[in-house]
């Protein structure tokens, strides 16, 4: 009103102000979006700086955590900035504990029961091996048949350890498993084409 009566046109000054005002509604919204859906991971503690998570598609590990971002590192060393108003589904990978879930083929002519016994036997020894029984709640161990493949019987093998060392625990199963399967000539197949030929004069 007082620049109105000093003669100043206030109506494009409160057309421009309306602009930015809504211009800025617009961008504020995904600002404040991002910051509770912040407050409220930080508050129900859904991971940490340190933990492995998926994020959507995402994978890493945590860098930092911020009110309105994440910042995630995955294992090609790509920081991965995640806006929190982004987030759709986490997985945590790295929260009170971790499984062990591989899946093995062996061959339809295997006995299956030496077969168990076998990984039993590596399970158990590898949880009682003086470096790396500490990183293992439960021995892996044969769980079941998981189904009848093209070329071989796929067999699960399920154990527990402790957060983060999941991939070192079945590392070092594979490669035990393996050098046993040899030596108890126990097949690990692997898709073959098998070709007739025919002599025709």
């Amino acid at each position: 009103m007082i620049l109105e009566q000093v003669g100043v046109m206030v109506g494009p000054i409160l057309a421009g102000a309306g602009i930015i005002g809504l211009a800025f509604g617009f961008g504020g919204q995904y600002l404040i979006k991002d910051i509770i859906t912040g407050f409220f991971i930080i508050l129900e503690n859904q991971y940490r700086i340190g933990d492995i998570v998926i994020i959507d598609s995402t994978g890493g590990m945590v860098e930092d955590i911020s009110l309105r971002m994440t910042t995630l590192r995955d294992l090609d060393g790509f920081v991965n900035h995640i806006p929190h108003g982004d987030i759709k589904r986490v997985s945590n990978l790295s929260k009170i504990f971790a499984r062990v879930n591989i899946n093995i083929g062996v061959g339809y002519g295997s006995n299956i029961e030496h077969i168990i016994e076998v990984v039993n036997r590596i399970g158990k020894e590898l949880a009682e091996d003086v470096n790396w029984k500490e990183f293992i709640i439960s021995a892996p161990q044969f769980l079941r048949v998981n189904e009848f493949a093209d070329s071989a019987i796929m067999i699960k093998i399920l154990g527990e350890t402790q957060p983060l060392k999941q991939w070192d625990v079945a590392g070092e199963l594979r490669k035990r498993i393996l050098i046993a399967f040899r030596k108890e000539n126990i097949e690990i197949p692997f898709p073959q084409r098998v070709v007739h030929h025919t002599n025709e004069k």
